[in-house]
């Protein structure tokens, strides 16, 4: 998830951008911009397949009896997949090849797509989940790194903004069109505990062939370097900046664990609409309006962005709490939208102000350390949550929820002054 969540396509457009593509060959920059248009909607299709199940959460909870706590286990289990995925295998591509890691990382989703059709009981949904967690962290990091490679072969020494909006694009936006389109294929199609998943599995075919005709822009190295998972660092210095940013990250993840696990569980109880393409609609709102926001805002200081994310999620989270309070759906979408841009920016700040603080040969050890922090925050206010929720009513645990998320931010807003004036 992810998702800009967008936490791993930063990780490695800044870690690896440095790095020279293959060269293009003469007259191949049309079929490098064909690669792009590929590898663009491959990438969108496995973030957006990462996310099917969210808006089938509650119908999986009445066809097996899952509690809203099993719900955020079996959404926690995704992230510890993409976690390791990133540590181990995230950065392979620089060494083997960019279509040979996306490759077997697309057949990984596959496998999970077939497991879902296969079963709804407990083990099987970890199983599945775990398995696209490990296909969506090789995923975003090569596919980032392969469309920043195709974009510098189709159009040399032009701007990186068409990268960086379609990257943005795919990997948050994919994000956000998984709940949509499985909520919507859940309501009004037969089998919803089946349909999604054979739509995405034919869509994930259709990426492999993408991926297979897209050129390969990573030359073989004559000797191979032994292999090493991605080191992480925490210790760069500025300890008040690391951690506001370390803060920061996983104060915004956990908006979007909250939303990509037990919020349509919420939408669906607290708030008595059981439309499961309603859902989908309100995550793809949130994600949609984050992504948006991080391309809006590309001109702004990190001070700004940093300062824009804290009010906005404050906002958002105070007004999405007050509409779970008095049961107003209207208002729970708008407090969502708004942490959702609050959340996005707010990333964004805290993965400048590291790239900034750590040296260049410390940069990717420092963003990993950033994005091990922040997928904490993605796993473990979702899992207390679920947990809280046996003993306390939903409405009561958001409101604990939203309580410790404004401490957390308080804390970001304090530390980030404690920083040198010129720091960023």
């Amino acid at each position: 998830m992810a998702q800009s969540v967008s936490a791993l396509h930063q990780l490695h457009q800044l870690h690896q951008l440095h790095r020279p593509s293959g060269a293009a060959t003469p007259g191949g920059g049309r079929r490098h911009g064909i690669g792009f248009a590929l590898i663009a909607f491959a990438f969108l299709t496995a973030m957006a397949f990462s996310t099917v199940p969210t808006p089938l959460y509650p119908l999986y909870m009445a066809e097996d009896g899952f509690s809203t706590f099993m719900v955020t286990v079996v959404f926690a289990t995704y992230a510890v997949g993409v976690i390791i995925s990133l540590v181990l295998a995230g950065h392979l591509s620089d060494q083997f090849g960019r279509k040979k890691l996306l490759l077997p990382a697309i057949g990984l989703e596959l496998v999970a797509a077939v497991l879902f059709l296969t079963s709804t009981s407990l083990p099987v949904l970890l199983v599945a989940r775990l398995v696209t967690g490990l296909g969506v962290g090789m995923v975003t990091a090569t596919a980032t790194a392969h469309l920043h490679d195709l974009h510098t072969a189709h159009r040399p020494g032009a701007s990186a903004q068409r990268f960086e909006l379609v990257s943005t694009a795919a990997n948050i936006g994919g994000l956000g069109v998984g709940p949509l389109v499985a909520g919507v294929l859940a309501q009004w199609v037969t089998g919803p505990l089946r349909t999604p998943y054979l739509v995405f599995a034919a869509l994930l075919l259709a990426s492999a062939v993408a991926v297979a005709l897209t050129p390969e822009t990573v030359e073989k190295p004559r000797t191979r370097p032994a292999y090493r998972p991605q080191r992480i660092s925490v210790d760069h210095g500025d300890r008040a900046g690391f951690s506001a940013a370390a803060a920061a990250g996983f104060a915004s993840f956990a908006v979007f664990g909250l939303f990509t696990s037990v919020a349509p569980g919420f939408v669906a109880g607290s708030l008595h609409h059981p439309s499961r393409a309603l859902a989908g609609l309100i995550v793809f709102v949130v994600f949609g309006a984050a992504a948006t926001a991080q391309s809006l805002t590309a001109r702004l200081s990190t001070a700004a962005k940093r300062t824009l994310g804290l009010v906005a999620q404050l906002v958002g989270v105070v007004t999405l709490v007050a509409g779970m309070r008095t049961g107003d759906l209207t208002a729970f979408l708008v407090g969502g939208v708004v942490a959702g841009i609050g959340a996005g920016v707010l990333f964004k700040a805290s993965v400048g102000t590291v790239a900034a603080l750590a040296a260049p040969a410390q940069r990717s050890e420092a963003l990993a350390g950033l994005f091990l922090i922040s997928y904490l925050g993605l796993t473990l206010p979702a899992v207390g949550i679920g947990v809280a929720t046996r003993s306390f009513s939903a409405v009561t645990v958001m409101t604990w929820f939203a309580a410790a998320l404004l401490v957390l931010l308080a804390t970001v807003a304090a530390l980030a002054r404690r920083r040198p004036a010129d720091a960023d």
